[in-house]
């Protein structure tokens, strides 16, 4: 699978992304993200880019109807993934744009990401 939640436990959204990505998977994962965020209130998100392959081509990739509707509620996003995809992924979910704090971390680098997380936002 392109994109799932994996788990959401403690205020932590735990996101798996691999393979390429179809719009239509992160549809799905961000309807589970806002039915999450629906019935636990605020939320620091974890994403693992697991042998990602990129972004299939898609008309959709500008909708951001789940940011504008659910970013007040996301604390933090951490993206763990190889390096090459640093720039992309962090351009993909607006780094520097959203009021949302937006950090990547190489794969070696988990615990820092999961640390990171846990540091309280201000």
């Amino acid at each position: 699978m392109g994109a799932e939640l994996i788990e959401a436990h403690d205020g932590v959204l735990t996101v798996r992304f691999s393979g390429k990505l179809k719009f239509s998977e992160l549809q799905a994962v961000q309807q589970a993200a806002g039915d999450a965020i629906e019935k636990n209130g605020k939320v620091r998100v974890l994403c693992l880019a697991e042998d990602f392959g990129g972004w299939e081509k898609s008309e959709g990739w500008g909708d951001v109807s789940f940011q504008a509707k659910y970013d007040p509620f996301i604390e933090k996003i951490a993206i763990v993934g190889d390096r090459k995809w640093e720039e992309l992924a962090l351009l993909f979910t607006s780094k520097g744009i959203r009021c949302v704090p937006i950090e990547y971390f190489a794969p070696r680098e988990l615990e820092k990401a999961r640390q990171w997380l846990g540091a309280p936002w201000n």
